[in-house]
């Protein structure tokens, strides 16, 4: 009998709901888990932007907004020198391995050992950490100066949300463990909302301090306490117990180490970008705020099909399924490229009009506008790059293997720093925008060759086979859209121009948009690209 087919309609099981996949308790496919998350990563970017807007609404690009986003540097290091900053992406292949054993107990034993160990270690390195902030200000700014009072004074407040982080990540992996992912779409929303409330509610008070109070709070509500509150209905209980000599932790340690000790420019970009802009006012404020608005569809695209994958990767490697695993990465990898160059073509012609319809009001001028489209347009040239290197690393630790990508990312970031110089030394902020997108290149390429030559995921293989590698004519049918679009929006723009107001930025986009996709459409069509019928798909 056909296995749809009801030998009994009498008794048929009721129709589930089209929302089901919404509910905390919902065990995903890799398809509904990266719905689920790519609508959170859009709902988040664009309270994200909200935030964005409001700080540039009410602070500009200027040395107090300068103070503040190097406030982030240092806890942002301390996550990562300390945990490695992947903790859910490390703890997933532990509890998998534990999971598949039917030994879920001692899951929990390891989990907690972990978490209590960690939080007694990264709780010391805040403690001395908010002692000697200054010494970090003195990278960035004069310590004794207004803004390196005001970044020190709000780097403090930051720092004990790396615990909350920390703790949530290793809470929320339970849950991914366990294919939910509800709790995780949902923090990075409260998160963000924290900044903005901080803001709303304390700026007339604290200033720009008010939204470091913000995503403190932020922290402890999203990432941690609904993450733990996720975690207990999954039926995780928490034991108060040390064993520096259990296995679980030895694991962990093995697998996080690699992490810890070695540097990416995934991490450090934004770090470098603010150190050579450090010298005028404001400009590691519009590179930022450049960077997080590219940041929203590399998000959107990217990272959270990567979050998704993890745990189905984990899955596939940890039960030697090899040929379905490296499969499964090259097709993600390869639809991934294909809608980031798509992606890529409407950022960069939509850059002008977008940016100074986002960000120009009240103390954020039209000349901060055009500086900061600038360099999202430069920056938008590498959204494939981004995107593909998330999956290729998720690959990786969901492998087990953490030392390789590590060694790769340090010496690709030793040898990222003089391109960062140069080209900044030559030609200023732009050259910095120029260096980033070098940087990933050589990160990515890095990562793809890596995995082509350890044999753990091919870039080229026989055609129909499991390990027939990336899918190139797909891939090329693509970028053939992209550069169609890419041109004729450009043309049409260049030939009807719009004046920089409102009205004139609102009708540009939406001229720009729709030639965008007509275009991007209709070559996919004439190529015979399969990217319009799987996105019928997924929607459907």
């Amino acid at each position: 009998m056909p296995a749809n087919d009801d030998p009994n309609p009498a008794i048929a099981s009721p129709r589930r709901s089209p929302f089901a996949f919404l509910r905390p308790s919902h065990s995903h496919t890799a398809t509904s888990a990266t719905l689920l998350l790519t609508l959170s990563a859009l709902l988040s970017r664009v309270i994200g932007l909200i935030r964005d807007q409001y700080i540039a609404y009410k602070f500009g690009a200027g040395h107090n907004t300068d103070a503040y986003n190097v406030a982030f540097y240092l806890p942002e290091w301390i996550n990562y020198l300390l945990v490695g900053g992947a903790a859910s992406i490390t703890f997933v292949t532990i509890l998998d391995r534990y999971r598949a054993t039917n030994d879920e107990a001692e899951g929990e034993r390891a989990l907690s050992i972990i978490l209590n160990t960690m939080v007694i270690v990264l709780g010391t390195a805040i403690l001395l950490a908010e002692i000697f902030t200054p010494l970090f200000t003195r990278i960035y700014f004069d310590p004794a100066s207004p803004e390196g009072i005001l970044c020190t004074r709000i780097t403090r407040i930051l720092l004990p949300a790396q615990l909350f982080f920390f703790s949530g990540g290793v809470l929320a992996s339970v849950l991914l463990v366990r294919k939910q992912f509800s709790f995780q779409a949902i923090s990075p929303l409260i998160y963000n909302l924290g900044i903005i409330f901080g803001g709303v509610l304390l700026a007339s008070r604290m200033g720009i301090s008010s939204l470091g109070v913000g995503a403190l709070i932020g922290a402890i509500l999203g990432p941690f306490l609904l993450n733990a509150y996720g975690a207990y209905r999954a039926g995780l209980r928490y034991h108060r117990i040390l064993d520096l000599n259990h296995p679980g932790l030895r694991e962990w340690v093995r697998l996080s180490l690699p992490l810890m000790l070695g540097v990416t420019i995934i991490t450090l970009d934004n770090q470098i970008l603010g150190y050579f802009a450090k010298h005028g006012a404001g400009d590691i404020s519009r590179l930022n705020y450049a960077k997080r608005l590219f940041t929203a569809p590399m998000a959107i695209i990217g990272q959270a099909a990567g979050a998704a994958s993890m745990p189905f990767f984990a899955s596939l490697f940890g039960r030697n399924q090899f040929a379905s695993f490296a499969s499964a990465v090259n097709r993600s990898v390869s639809r991934l490229i294909a809608f980031s160059l798509l992606g890529s073509a409407a950022m960069i012609a939509l850059a002008q009009p977008g940016v100074d319809l986002i960000f120009r009001r009240g103390s954020f001028n039209a000349a901060d506008a055009t500086s900061t489209a600038t360099y999202f347009a430069i920056f938008a040239i590498s959204l494939a790059l981004w995107t593909a290197q998330a999956i290729y690393a998720r690959a990786f630790y969901a492998a087990g293997e953490t030392f390789a990508p590590m060694l790769a990312g340090t010496i690709i970031t030793l040898i990222s720093i003089p391109i960062y110089w140069q080209l900044h030394l030559h030609f200023g902020v732009v050259g910095l925008a120029w260096a980033s997108n070098l940087a990933i290149l050589l990160q990515t390429g890095t990562l793809a060759i890596l995995a082509h030559r350890r044999h753990l995921i091919p870039i080229f293989g026989p055609p129909g086979s499991p390990y027939a590698g990336l899918d190139r004519p797909e891939i090329i049918r693509a970028a053939s859209a992209a550069i169609v679009s890419l041109a004729g929006t450009t043309l049409l723009l260049h030939l009807v121009p719009q004046p920089q107001t409102y009205r004139g930025d609102l009708i540009a986009l939406l001229i720009g948009g729709l030639t965008w996709a007509i275009l991007a459409a209709a070559t996919l069509h004439l190529t015979g690209s399969k990217l319009l019928t799987q996105l019928r798909t997924r929607l459907t």
